[in-house]
């Protein structure tokens, strides 16, 4: 299984960006799609999930309201639309699978694939 994040950059803060998360080696019916996200200096932390199966979507608090997880199946992507963004949103931003649905823990998610930068200035 790899996953592929991509679409970090650099924003002022109130601006938006589209990260991606391909996804290849492995149907994902029974699985989340997770992002992650490391601020510097910090742990990582849970920003939002999706369960392939039925399109389930969960959420931290924070994010709610301003990020909005998808997929597209004929692609095999998670997309990750963050709008309103602050300078606290700053961070390396990581997708990862998890078996089943509906953790928010690190520990239960695999397959991290490399991660993308998303800075956002103020």
């Amino acid at each position: 299984v790899q996953l592929q994040a991509s679409g970090g950059g650099l924003v002022q803060a109130g601006g938006s960006l589209r990260l991606s998360c391909a996804a290849s080696g492995r149907t994902f019916s029974s699985y989340t799609i997770g992002w992650f996200r490391q601020p510097p200096g910090k742990e990582r932390e849970f920003v939002a999930a999706i369960f392939w199966s039925g399109g389930y979507t969960y959420y931290e608090d924070s994010v709610k309201g301003r990020f909005t997880i998808s997929r597209d199946n004929a692609k095999n992507t998670v997309y990750l639309q963050m709008n309103s963004l602050k300078p606290e949103d700053t961070a390396v931003y990581y997708c990862s699978s998890a078996a089943g649905c509906c953790s928010r823990k690190p520990r239960d998610f695999g397959s991290w694939g490399q991660g993308t930068l998303v800075t956002v200035s103020s």
